[in-house]
Parts: structure tokens; C-alpha cells; sequence
């Protein structure tokens, strides 16, 4: 098969398309005729290396896809060849950057003729994100107020749609040239963190939800209320220390599993949410899709397609 190999750590230019050997399905698994794979931050994270992410080189990134079924393991009865089918990989696991993938059938679902394979893909890993920190580790109920920081990139994105079906009050951060694009997504204020402090001018939330991490963590501790809470999936900078002992710090522990991707088909289908904003590249042009992603100022995802 095709596949985009990681070389070594470093660059964009240490991603280069070529052969690889086709997957084979084990017990309980199936094999996964790729169409479109999405492209995440933690994607460059891995390609640079670092603390938490040297892996086995050459290497094939990516975590979530769409494709159709071409090979069953033994065991599967819950799928047969031909379906279409979207998730994302397991905790630790990757392979998506290719023209197949074998996978656990347990944690994938089917998907719907209605979602084209590029959204299927763009939804899987940022629903199952969003839906983790806001339903399962926040418990953010109606009638509070959240600040979603950085609400144009993929998880914050359907985080703004989620809190606003849920009937929250959704404040987001975002630049100038992205505030009608998450106004639409359901954000009742949006701030442009460029020329707005948001520590200093927003308060009284309930939650907040860290999409960016970095120096951005310490101004979120000041805009909640006592006993709020702080969902984070981008860290905090080396060695800060958490300046409010009346709040609780969580981080969702993100599981790859089929409930939580039918429940975002039933919010999809009820017309809660909808698909981001979608730019695709070819499954060549991979080092393409990591600059900008590295640039971390996308709206929406990126996707690679690869049939």
C-alpha cells in the first residue's frame, strides 16, 4: 500500500510518500480501505519527537479516518466487507496517514451515506474530544457559561456547537478573521485575543476548556467562578503551578470507543452540530498539511484524502 512514512523527527521534510506493507486484520480486528485521513496537532507534536512522543521509525502518523471494510478478522460479526466505517485509532496507536489500516472493530462505527468520508473523518477524533471533556469531565449543564479558548480549530469548534445544544453560555477566543465563522458554529461572545486580554474583561464562568495551552492557561484560572472548572487537552507551561486551590483542574481521559461516535451521528442527525470547515490535500502532499497545521491559526480541519 501507499502511505505517508515519517523518516525521522524533525521537519515536514522528514514525511515522504511511499511503500508500505499491506496491514493484516487480527482477531477481532478489521482492515480499513482508507478514503480520508484527518490531520490533528498531535500529529506534528509526534513528527517533531520529544518527551512523550519518539516512536518506532519509519513510522505512519495519523489517529482518525473514514474508509470501507475489506478485510475481517476472526471473531467480527458486527461488520462485513463493504461497509463504510469511520473512527479513530487506539490510545498509542496510529497508521491513518495510508491507503489501509487495520483496526480494533469495537471501537469504530458505521458510516452514514449522508456524512462524506472527509467529514467523517474531520468529525471523529474532535467529537470524541469535545463530548469527553464537556459531558463527561466538565458535567457543563444549561443555563452555565464557558469560555472555549481557540473555538476556530476542529475540537474547540464542535465544543462551541456541543455547549450550545447542551444551553450554556458559550464566550470563545479566536482571531478577527474567524469570528463570523465560530459566531456561526453558536458562540454568544467572541473574543479577539489580539487585541482583547480576556483574563481582564470576561468572568463568572462556570468552565473553561483549554484547547491551546501555553501561557494562555494562567489567564483562564482568572475568569472563574469558585468551584469552576478547568478542562484542558494542551498543556500548561513547563513547571506552572495551578494559582487557585478553590477550582478543580481536569483532564478528560479521552477513550476510543463506539458509544461516543454514535453520539455524535445522534447530536449530527438531530441538527446539533454539523461538520467544520474542511481543506483537503492529497495523501502526497501530507508535509503540506503539517505547515499549516504547525501554524496553529486553521479554521476548521485539515483532511487528507486518499481515494
Amino acid at each position: 500500500m501507499k502511505a505517508v512514512l515519517l523518516m525521522n523527527h524533525g521537519g515536514p521534510e522528514m514525511l515522504r510518500f511511499g511503500d508500505a506493507p499491506d496491514p493484516v486484520a487480527g482477531a477481532g480486528e478489521v482492515v480499513v480501505d482508507i478514503h480520508a485521513a484527518s490531520v490533528n496537532a498531535a500529529d506534528y507534536k509526534v513528527r517533531l519527537g520529544g518527551a512523550g512522543y519518539t516512536v518506532s521509525l519509519p513510522h505512519i502518523l495519523g489517529r482518525d479516518f473514514s474508509g470501507v471494510v475489506s478485510a475481517l478478522g476472526a471473531g467480527v460479526t458486527d461488520f462485513a466487507v463493504g461497509d463504510p466505517v469511520f473512527g479513530v485509532t487506539d490510545a498509542g496507536q496510529e497508521g491513518a496517514y495510508a491507503e489501509k489500516l487495520a483496526i480494533k472493530a469495537a471501537i469504530i462505527a458505521r458510516k452514514p451515506d449522508g456524512l462524506s468520508h472527509a467529514a467523517a473523518a474531520a468529525m471523529a477524533l474532535t467529537s470524541l474530544t469535545a463530548l469527553w471533556a464537556l459531558e463527561d469531565t466538565a458535567r457543563l449543564q444549561a443555563g452555565e457559561t464557558i469560555l472555549i479558548q481557540g473555538g476556530a480549530g476542529g475540537v474547540a469548534g464542535f465544543a462551541i456547537q456541543l455547549a450550545r445544544h447542551i444551553g450554556a453560555t458559550v464566550i470563545t477566543t479566536a482571531s478577527a478573521a474567524n469570528h463570523d465563522y465560530v459566531r456561526g458554529l453558536g458562540a454568544d461572545r467572541v473574543i479577539d485575543y489580539r487585541a482583547e486580554d480576556f483574563s481582564q474583561t470576561v468572568s463568572g464562568c462556570d468552565v473553561v476548556f483549554d484547547t491551546v495551552g501555553g501561557p494562555v492557561r494562567a489567564g483562564c484560572y482568572a475568569v472563574l467562578k469558585p468551584n469552576g472548572r478547568l478542562v484542558w487537552i494542551a498543556p500548561a507551561p513547563a513547571g506552572f503551578q495551578v494559582p487557585r486551590a478553590d477550582v478543580q483542574t481536569l483532564r478528560p481521559a479521552v477513550a476510543r470507543d463506539r458509544a461516543h461516535l454514535a453520539r455524535m451521528l445522534a447530536l449530527l442527525q438531530a441538527g446539533a452540530v454539523s461538520p467544520p470547515a474542511i481543506t483537503r490535500f492529497a495523501l502526497a502532499d501530507a508535509a503540506a498539511a503539517h505547515r499549516i497545521s504547525e501554524g496553529r491559526h486553521l479554521q476548521g480541519k485539515l483532511v487528507l484524502i486518499v481515494r
